[in-house]
Protein backbone atom coordinates (compact mmCIF):
# COMPACT_ATOMS: atom_id res chain seq x y z
CA UNK A 1 0.00 0.00 0.00
CA UNK A 2 2.94 2.65 0.88
CA UNK A 3 4.51 1.63 -3.14
CA UNK A 4 0.85 2.14 -4.32
CA UNK A 5 0.56 5.63 -2.47
CA UNK A 6 3.90 6.60 -3.77
CA UNK A 7 3.36 6.18 -7.14
CA UNK A 8 0.01 8.00 -6.48
CA UNK A 9 1.69 10.99 -5.03
CA UNK A 10 4.64 10.43 -7.80
CA UNK A 11 1.41 10.83 -10.81
CA UNK A 12 -0.11 13.83 -9.00
CA UNK A 13 3.25 16.13 -8.72
CA UNK A 14 3.74 15.30 -12.60
CA UNK A 15 0.10 16.04 -13.35
CA UNK A 16 1.00 19.86 -11.28
CA UNK A 17 4.11 20.24 -13.08
CA UNK A 18 2.05 19.65 -15.82
CA UNK A 19 -0.51 21.96 -15.06
CA UNK A 20 1.43 24.43 -14.11
CA UNK A 21 3.69 24.88 -17.71
CA UNK A 22 -0.21 24.67 -19.25
CA UNK A 23 -0.96 28.18 -17.71
CA UNK A 24 1.99 29.64 -19.26
CA UNK A 25 0.27 29.91 -22.41
CA UNK A 26 -3.73 30.96 -22.92
CA UNK A 27 -4.39 28.37 -25.15
CA UNK A 28 -2.74 25.27 -23.50
CA UNK A 29 -4.41 26.86 -19.70
CA UNK A 30 -7.69 24.58 -19.71
CA UNK A 31 -5.85 21.86 -20.15
CA UNK A 32 -3.26 22.71 -17.50
CA UNK A 33 -6.10 23.40 -14.99
CA UNK A 34 -7.33 20.08 -15.87
CA UNK A 35 -3.83 18.12 -15.12
CA UNK A 36 -3.69 19.62 -11.87
CA UNK A 37 -7.46 19.02 -10.91
CA UNK A 38 -6.75 15.09 -11.66
CA UNK A 39 -3.49 15.69 -9.71
CA UNK A 40 -5.27 17.27 -6.40
CA UNK A 41 -8.26 14.43 -7.00
CA UNK A 42 -5.47 11.52 -7.08
CA UNK A 43 -3.21 13.22 -4.10
CA UNK A 44 -6.93 13.49 -1.60
CA UNK A 45 -7.54 9.67 -2.83
CA UNK A 46 -3.87 8.72 -1.98
CA UNK A 47 -3.90 10.00 0.96
CA UNK A 48 -7.24 8.61 2.34
CA UNK A 49 -6.36 5.28 1.54
CA UNK A 50 -3.36 5.16 3.06
CA UNK A 51 -3.85 7.29 5.98
CA UNK A 52 -5.16 6.42 9.11
CA UNK A 53 -8.63 7.79 9.20
CA UNK A 54 -9.92 7.91 12.83
CA UNK A 55 -13.22 8.28 12.10
CA UNK A 56 -14.84 8.57 8.31
CA UNK A 57 -17.72 10.50 9.87
CA UNK A 58 -15.38 13.68 9.46
CA UNK A 59 -13.53 13.43 6.30
CA UNK A 60 -16.69 12.82 4.25
CA UNK A 61 -18.26 15.92 6.38
CA UNK A 62 -15.59 18.30 5.27
CA UNK A 63 -15.16 16.90 1.91
CA UNK A 64 -19.13 17.57 1.47
CA UNK A 65 -18.74 21.25 2.96
CA UNK A 66 -15.88 21.82 1.09
CA UNK A 67 -17.37 20.71 -2.26
CA UNK A 68 -20.65 23.16 -1.69
CA UNK A 69 -18.05 25.76 -0.95
CA UNK A 70 -16.34 25.57 -4.72
CA UNK A 71 -19.47 24.79 -6.12
CA UNK A 72 -20.96 27.80 -5.10
CA UNK A 73 -17.90 30.53 -5.92
CA UNK A 74 -16.95 27.83 -9.35
CA UNK A 75 -21.22 28.47 -9.98
CA UNK A 76 -22.26 32.04 -8.44
CA UNK A 77 -19.25 34.24 -8.31
CA UNK A 78 -19.18 36.23 -11.65
CA UNK A 79 -16.01 36.51 -13.48
CA UNK A 80 -15.42 39.82 -12.84
CA UNK A 81 -15.08 39.06 -8.89
CA UNK A 82 -12.24 36.30 -9.71
CA UNK A 83 -9.49 38.56 -7.75
CA UNK A 84 -11.16 38.45 -5.12
CA UNK A 85 -12.17 34.53 -5.36
CA UNK A 86 -8.86 33.94 -5.54
CA UNK A 87 -8.01 35.94 -2.55
CA UNK A 88 -10.16 33.68 -0.25
CA UNK A 89 -8.58 30.33 -2.08
CA UNK A 90 -5.14 31.59 -0.69
CA UNK A 91 -7.08 32.57 2.65
CA UNK A 92 -8.48 29.15 2.72
CA UNK A 93 -5.18 27.04 2.19
CA UNK A 94 -3.43 28.71 4.62
CA UNK A 95 -5.70 28.35 6.97
CA UNK A 96 -5.67 24.69 6.42
CA UNK A 97 -2.15 24.67 7.02
CA UNK A 98 -1.93 26.67 10.15
CA UNK A 99 -4.68 23.86 11.73
CA UNK A 100 -2.77 21.43 10.52
CA UNK A 101 0.63 22.93 12.43
CA UNK A 102 -1.30 23.50 15.79
CA UNK A 103 -2.60 19.83 15.20
CA UNK A 104 0.77 18.65 14.75
CA UNK A 105 2.16 20.39 18.14
CA UNK A 106 -0.61 19.50 20.02
CA UNK A 107 0.18 15.88 19.01
CA UNK A 108 3.71 15.31 18.87
CA UNK A 109 4.55 18.42 21.35
CA UNK A 110 2.04 18.47 24.02
CA UNK A 111 0.78 14.85 24.21
CA UNK A 112 3.36 12.64 23.28
CA UNK A 113 6.98 14.94 24.13
CA UNK A 114 8.49 14.77 20.57
CA UNK A 115 8.98 17.53 18.94
CA UNK A 116 12.34 17.35 16.92
CA UNK A 117 14.51 20.72 15.91
CA UNK A 118 13.22 19.38 12.54
CA UNK A 119 9.99 19.14 12.98
CA UNK A 120 9.49 21.97 14.95
CA UNK A 121 11.15 24.14 12.65
CA UNK A 122 8.19 22.91 10.07
CA UNK A 123 5.91 23.51 12.18
CA UNK A 124 6.76 26.75 13.71
CA UNK A 125 7.60 28.14 9.58
CA UNK A 126 4.03 26.56 8.61
CA UNK A 127 2.25 28.33 11.33
CA UNK A 128 4.36 31.54 11.21
CA UNK A 129 3.46 32.08 6.79
CA UNK A 130 0.24 30.65 7.22
CA UNK A 131 -1.10 32.72 9.61
CA UNK A 132 -0.39 36.55 7.63
CA UNK A 133 -1.42 34.70 4.48
CA UNK A 134 -4.74 34.23 6.03
CA UNK A 135 -5.23 37.33 7.48
CA UNK A 136 -3.81 38.79 4.55
CA UNK A 137 -5.87 37.44 1.95
CA UNK A 138 -8.62 38.35 3.87
CA UNK A 139 -7.62 41.79 3.89
CA UNK A 140 -7.19 41.67 0.35
CA UNK A 141 -10.54 40.48 -0.61
CA UNK A 142 -11.77 43.23 1.43
CA UNK A 143 -10.21 45.58 -0.73
CA UNK A 144 -11.20 44.15 -3.54
CA UNK A 145 -14.54 43.91 -3.05
CA UNK A 146 -14.14 47.53 -1.59
CA UNK A 147 -15.35 46.20 2.11
CA UNK A 148 -12.39 48.27 2.73
CA UNK A 149 -11.53 51.39 1.59
CA UNK A 150 -9.36 50.47 -2.02
CA UNK A 151 -6.76 53.60 -1.74
CA UNK A 152 -4.07 52.59 0.77
CA UNK A 153 -4.68 52.76 4.37
CA UNK A 154 -1.29 54.48 6.09
CA UNK A 155 -0.75 55.32 9.63
CA UNK A 156 2.51 56.79 11.30
CA UNK A 157 4.99 54.51 11.82
CA UNK A 158 4.00 51.87 9.70
CA UNK A 159 6.47 50.21 8.45
CA UNK A 160 8.40 50.54 11.35
CA UNK A 161 5.41 48.74 13.58
CA UNK A 162 5.27 46.44 10.41
CA UNK A 163 8.85 45.24 10.56
CA UNK A 164 8.88 44.89 14.69
CA UNK A 165 5.97 43.04 14.86
CA UNK A 166 7.31 40.63 12.07
CA UNK A 167 10.87 40.39 13.53
CA UNK A 168 9.50 39.76 16.85
CA UNK A 169 6.98 36.79 15.55
CA UNK A 170 10.22 35.65 13.85
CA UNK A 171 12.24 35.84 17.22
CA UNK A 172 9.49 33.21 18.65
CA UNK A 173 10.21 31.21 15.46
CA UNK A 174 13.56 31.18 16.54
CA UNK A 175 13.10 30.58 20.73
CA UNK A 176 11.18 27.62 19.61
CA UNK A 177 13.92 25.56 17.84
CA UNK A 178 15.55 25.63 21.16
CA UNK A 179 12.59 25.62 23.57
CA UNK A 180 9.50 24.00 21.67
CA UNK A 181 7.13 23.08 24.39
CA UNK A 182 6.54 26.55 25.39
CA UNK A 183 2.98 26.76 23.86
CA UNK A 184 2.46 30.14 25.13
CA UNK A 185 5.23 31.51 22.83
CA UNK A 186 3.82 29.07 20.21
CA UNK A 187 0.39 30.25 20.27
CA UNK A 188 1.49 34.38 20.81
CA UNK A 189 3.25 34.10 17.54
CA UNK A 190 0.56 32.46 15.60
CA UNK A 191 -1.51 35.89 17.22
CA UNK A 192 1.27 37.74 15.85
CA UNK A 193 1.04 36.43 12.49
CA UNK A 194 -2.15 37.10 12.02
CA UNK A 195 -1.49 41.09 12.97
CA UNK A 196 1.35 41.02 10.61
CA UNK A 197 -0.99 39.55 7.28
CA UNK A 198 -3.54 42.68 8.21
CA UNK A 199 -0.89 45.42 8.86
CA UNK A 200 1.15 44.63 5.88
CA UNK A 201 -1.72 44.73 3.45
CA UNK A 202 -3.73 47.51 4.70
CA UNK A 203 -0.86 50.13 3.28
CA UNK A 204 -1.85 49.00 -0.11
CA UNK A 205 -4.06 50.52 -2.62
CA UNK A 206 -6.30 48.12 -4.54
CA UNK A 207 -3.87 49.00 -7.72
CA UNK A 208 -1.20 46.83 -6.68
CA UNK A 209 -2.96 43.62 -5.86
CA UNK A 210 -1.64 41.57 -8.70
CA UNK A 211 1.53 41.58 -6.37
CA UNK A 212 -0.22 41.21 -3.91
CA UNK A 213 -2.37 38.19 -4.93
CA UNK A 214 0.77 36.91 -6.33
CA UNK A 215 2.85 36.98 -2.91
CA UNK A 216 0.14 35.41 -1.00
CA UNK A 217 0.05 32.71 -3.43
CA UNK A 218 3.93 32.44 -2.76
CA UNK A 219 3.11 32.51 1.34
CA UNK A 220 0.75 29.88 1.06
CA UNK A 221 3.02 27.79 -0.97
CA UNK A 222 5.72 27.67 1.57
CA UNK A 223 3.14 27.24 4.42
CA UNK A 224 1.96 24.13 2.32
CA UNK A 225 6.00 23.02 1.94
CA UNK A 226 6.30 23.38 5.32
CA UNK A 227 3.29 21.01 6.25
CA UNK A 228 4.34 18.48 4.22
CA UNK A 229 7.60 18.31 6.02
CA UNK A 230 5.99 18.32 9.34
CA UNK A 231 3.11 15.69 8.32
CA UNK A 232 6.01 13.55 6.26
CA UNK A 233 3.58 14.14 3.19
CA UNK A 234 6.07 14.20 -0.14
CA UNK A 235 3.06 15.66 -2.27
CA UNK A 236 2.43 18.27 -0.36
CA UNK A 237 6.79 19.27 -0.03
CA UNK A 238 6.09 19.25 -4.09
CA UNK A 239 2.93 20.94 -4.74
CA UNK A 240 4.11 23.73 -2.03
CA UNK A 241 7.07 24.33 -3.09
CA UNK A 242 5.65 24.64 -6.94
CA UNK A 243 3.59 27.01 -5.61
CA UNK A 244 5.61 29.08 -3.49
CA UNK A 245 8.53 29.38 -6.31
CA UNK A 246 5.44 30.42 -9.01
CA UNK A 247 4.17 32.60 -6.65
CA UNK A 248 7.39 34.40 -5.96
CA UNK A 249 8.46 34.46 -9.63
CA UNK A 250 5.14 36.16 -10.46
CA UNK A 251 5.59 38.70 -8.19
CA UNK A 252 8.69 39.46 -9.31
CA UNK A 253 6.79 39.33 -12.69
CA UNK A 254 4.31 42.00 -11.56
CA UNK A 255 7.23 44.11 -9.91
CA UNK A 256 8.85 44.83 -13.14
CA UNK A 257 6.20 45.04 -14.87
CA UNK A 258 5.58 48.05 -12.91
CA UNK A 259 8.94 48.76 -12.82
CA UNK A 260 8.57 49.22 -9.03
CA UNK A 261 10.41 46.66 -6.19
CA UNK A 262 8.69 44.54 -3.68
CA UNK A 263 9.80 46.83 -1.13
CA UNK A 264 8.40 50.10 -2.69
CA UNK A 265 4.60 47.74 -3.37
CA UNK A 266 4.82 46.75 0.82
CA UNK A 267 5.70 50.12 1.94
CA UNK A 268 5.66 52.86 -1.10
CA UNK A 269 1.81 53.77 -0.52
CA UNK A 270 1.65 54.85 -4.10
CA UNK A 271 -2.12 56.46 -4.75
CA UNK A 272 -2.11 57.78 -0.78
CA UNK A 273 -2.67 61.70 -1.81
CA UNK A 274 -5.62 61.30 -4.21
CA UNK A 275 -5.05 64.77 -6.69
CA UNK A 276 -8.31 66.80 -8.01
CA UNK A 277 -7.84 66.49 -11.67
CA UNK A 278 -11.45 67.71 -12.46
CA UNK A 279 -10.56 71.36 -12.00
CA UNK A 280 -7.80 71.26 -13.90
CA UNK A 281 -9.64 69.43 -16.72
CA UNK A 282 -11.95 72.50 -16.62
CA UNK A 283 -9.04 74.65 -17.54
CA UNK A 284 -7.57 72.49 -20.35
CA UNK A 285 -9.52 71.94 -23.68
CA UNK A 286 -10.46 68.33 -24.12
CA UNK A 287 -12.45 66.69 -27.00
CA UNK A 288 -15.51 64.59 -26.63
CA UNK A 289 -17.57 62.46 -29.05
CA UNK A 290 -20.53 61.12 -28.96
CA UNK A 291 -22.13 57.55 -29.90
CA UNK A 292 -22.83 58.27 -33.51
CA UNK A 293 -19.22 60.12 -34.34
CA UNK A 294 -17.05 56.86 -32.56
CA UNK A 295 -19.06 54.68 -34.97
CA UNK A 296 -18.28 57.18 -38.10
CA UNK A 297 -14.14 57.23 -36.39
CA UNK A 298 -14.28 53.48 -36.60
CA UNK A 299 -16.25 52.47 -39.65
CA UNK A 300 -13.17 54.25 -41.76
CA UNK A 301 -10.24 52.21 -39.57
CA UNK A 302 -8.07 49.26 -40.96
CA UNK A 303 -6.85 48.44 -37.41
CA UNK A 304 -8.49 48.92 -34.44
CA UNK A 305 -6.75 47.75 -30.98
CA UNK A 306 -8.64 47.52 -28.08
CA UNK A 307 -6.93 48.20 -24.09
CA UNK A 308 -9.20 46.65 -21.81
CA UNK A 309 -8.82 48.22 -17.48
CA UNK A 310 -9.89 47.25 -14.98
CA UNK A 311 -13.00 49.92 -15.73
CA UNK A 312 -13.97 46.89 -18.02
CA UNK A 313 -14.21 44.61 -14.85
CA UNK A 314 -16.30 46.40 -12.86
CA UNK A 315 -18.47 47.55 -15.21
CA UNK A 316 -18.63 43.51 -16.23
CA UNK A 317 -18.62 45.19 -20.03
CA UNK A 318 -16.25 42.08 -21.67
CA UNK A 319 -19.38 40.30 -23.34
CA UNK A 320 -20.11 43.82 -25.22
CA UNK A 321 -16.55 44.12 -25.91
CA UNK A 322 -16.98 41.13 -28.07
CA UNK A 323 -19.80 42.15 -29.68
CA UNK A 324 -18.12 45.37 -30.46
CA UNK A 325 -15.23 43.27 -32.07
CA UNK A 326 -17.98 40.71 -34.08
CA UNK A 327 -19.15 44.04 -35.46
CA UNK A 328 -16.22 45.64 -36.90
CA UNK A 329 -14.62 41.95 -37.57
CA UNK A 330 -17.96 42.01 -40.29
CA UNK A 331 -16.70 45.31 -41.66
CA UNK A 332 -13.33 44.19 -42.24
CA UNK A 333 -11.59 45.71 -39.50
CA UNK A 334 -8.98 44.03 -37.44
CA UNK A 335 -9.34 44.30 -33.95
CA UNK A 336 -6.74 43.45 -31.62
CA UNK A 337 -6.69 43.58 -28.07
CA UNK A 338 -3.24 45.00 -25.75
CA UNK A 339 -2.73 43.65 -22.57
CA UNK A 340 -0.70 45.41 -19.81
CA UNK A 341 0.72 42.61 -17.13
CA UNK A 342 -0.79 44.51 -14.44
CA UNK A 343 -4.30 45.71 -15.70
CA UNK A 344 -6.90 45.02 -13.33
CA UNK A 345 -6.46 43.58 -9.91
CA UNK A 346 -4.56 40.06 -10.11
CA UNK A 347 -2.19 38.29 -12.74
CA UNK A 348 -3.67 37.87 -16.14
CA UNK A 349 -6.99 39.57 -14.75
CA UNK A 350 -7.87 40.98 -18.78
CA UNK A 351 -6.78 37.69 -20.17
CA UNK A 352 -9.39 35.51 -17.76
CA UNK A 353 -12.22 38.50 -18.43
CA UNK A 354 -11.81 38.11 -22.42
CA UNK A 355 -11.30 34.22 -22.58
CA UNK A 356 -14.62 34.27 -20.55
CA UNK A 357 -15.82 36.12 -23.64
CA UNK A 358 -14.74 33.69 -26.24
CA UNK A 359 -12.35 36.10 -27.58
CA UNK A 360 -9.66 34.46 -29.51
CA UNK A 361 -6.36 34.33 -28.38
CA UNK A 362 -4.87 34.86 -31.04
CA UNK A 363 -6.09 38.76 -30.46
CA UNK A 364 -4.94 39.06 -27.54
CA UNK A 365 -1.21 41.10 -27.59
CA UNK A 366 0.84 41.48 -24.70
CA UNK A 367 2.42 45.41 -24.48
CA UNK A 368 5.86 44.68 -25.61
CA UNK A 369 4.38 43.39 -29.14
CA UNK A 370 1.99 45.17 -29.67
CA UNK A 371 4.04 48.86 -29.10
CA UNK A 372 6.58 48.62 -31.83
CA UNK A 373 3.38 48.40 -34.56
CA UNK A 374 1.29 50.94 -32.31
CA UNK A 375 2.00 54.01 -34.57
CA UNK A 376 0.05 51.74 -37.49
CA UNK A 377 -2.81 51.83 -35.67
CA UNK A 378 -6.18 53.60 -36.93
CA UNK A 379 -7.77 53.54 -33.73
CA UNK A 380 -7.40 52.47 -30.50
CA UNK A 381 -9.77 52.09 -27.95
CA UNK A 382 -9.10 52.91 -23.95
CA UNK A 383 -11.69 50.96 -21.84
CA UNK A 384 -11.50 51.93 -18.51
CA UNK A 385 -7.46 51.73 -18.20
CA UNK A 386 -5.61 54.96 -17.16
CA UNK A 387 -2.04 54.63 -15.19
CA UNK A 388 -0.75 51.65 -17.87
CA UNK A 389 -1.43 54.16 -20.78
CA UNK A 390 -0.29 57.65 -19.06
CA UNK A 391 2.26 59.09 -20.95
CA UNK A 392 3.91 60.54 -17.79
CA UNK A 393 5.20 57.27 -17.39
CA UNK A 394 7.91 58.59 -20.56
CA UNK A 395 8.09 61.89 -19.91
CA UNK A 396 7.54 63.18 -16.34
CA UNK A 397 10.53 62.06 -13.64
CA UNK A 398 8.79 63.34 -10.55
CA UNK A 399 5.52 60.95 -11.72
CA UNK A 400 4.78 58.40 -9.25
CA UNK A 401 5.01 56.14 -12.12
CA UNK A 402 8.11 57.49 -14.04
CA UNK A 403 9.57 54.32 -15.73
CA UNK A 404 6.64 51.84 -15.25
CA UNK A 405 6.86 50.35 -19.11
CA UNK A 406 3.16 51.46 -20.72
CA UNK A 407 1.00 50.56 -23.88
CA UNK A 408 1.72 53.44 -26.31
CA UNK A 409 -1.65 54.40 -26.86
CA UNK A 410 -0.48 57.90 -27.47
CA UNK A 411 0.85 57.52 -30.96
CA UNK A 412 -1.86 55.83 -32.08
CA UNK A 413 -3.50 57.89 -35.11
CA UNK A 414 -6.59 58.63 -32.88
CA UNK A 415 -7.24 57.60 -29.77
CA UNK A 416 -11.23 57.15 -28.05
CA UNK A 417 -10.95 56.89 -24.37
CA UNK A 418 -14.12 55.47 -22.54
CA UNK A 419 -14.43 56.78 -18.98
CA UNK A 420 -17.06 57.62 -16.47
CA UNK A 421 -15.49 61.19 -15.73
CA UNK A 422 -12.31 62.76 -15.25
CA UNK A 423 -11.23 61.21 -12.15
CA UNK A 424 -7.52 60.24 -11.78
CA UNK A 425 -6.11 56.73 -11.85
CA UNK A 426 -4.74 54.61 -9.15
CA UNK A 427 -1.89 56.70 -8.97
CA UNK A 428 -4.07 59.82 -8.12
CA UNK A 429 -1.96 62.14 -11.17
CA UNK A 430 -3.16 63.90 -14.42
CA UNK A 431 -3.41 61.59 -17.44
CA UNK A 432 -2.06 64.31 -20.26
CA UNK A 433 -3.08 61.44 -22.59
CA UNK A 434 -6.53 62.75 -22.30
CA UNK A 435 -5.65 66.39 -23.59
CA UNK A 436 -3.74 65.24 -26.62
CA UNK A 437 -4.84 66.39 -30.04
CA UNK A 438 -6.01 62.87 -30.97
CA UNK A 439 -7.63 61.89 -28.51
CA UNK A 440 -11.59 61.79 -28.15
CA UNK A 441 -13.38 61.66 -24.91
CA UNK A 442 -16.37 59.25 -24.70
CA UNK A 443 -17.76 59.75 -21.38
CA UNK A 444 -19.83 57.02 -19.33
CA UNK A 445 -20.24 53.79 -18.05
CA UNK A 446 -18.28 51.25 -20.54
CA UNK A 447 -21.08 48.63 -20.42
CA UNK A 448 -24.11 51.06 -21.79
CA UNK A 449 -21.66 52.96 -23.95
CA UNK A 450 -20.34 49.70 -25.87
CA UNK A 451 -23.91 48.51 -25.93
CA UNK A 452 -25.35 51.92 -27.58
CA UNK A 453 -22.28 51.36 -29.85
CA UNK A 454 -23.12 47.91 -30.89
CA UNK A 455 -26.73 48.64 -31.53
CA UNK A 456 -25.39 51.93 -33.23
CA UNK A 457 -23.71 49.22 -35.83
CA UNK A 458 -26.90 46.87 -36.04
CA UNK A 459 -29.25 49.86 -37.23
Amino acid sequence: MNYLTEIVYLIASVLFILGLKGLSHPESARRGMHFAEIGMLMAIVGTLVSGHIVTWTWIITGVAIGSAIGAAMAIFMPMTAMPQRIALSHAFGALAAVLVGVNEYIEKGIYHQELTTGLIGAIGFEVLFGALTVTGSLMAFGKLSELIKSAPITYKGQNFINIILFFTAFGMFVYLIFFPYNSVIFYTMIGLSFLIGIFIVLPIGGADMPVVISLMNSYAGLAIAATGFAIDNKVLIIAGSLDGASGFILSIIMSQAMNRSFTNVLFGAVGSSQVDVSALAEERPITRVGIEDTKFILEQADRVVIVPGYGMAVAQAQHTVRELSDELDKRGISVEFAIHPVAGRMPGHMNVLLAEANISYDQLLEMETINPTMDSVDVCIIIGANDVVNPAARTDKSSPIYGMPIIDVDKAKTVIVMKRSMAAGFAGIENPLFYSPNTKMLFGDAKKVLQELVAEFKK
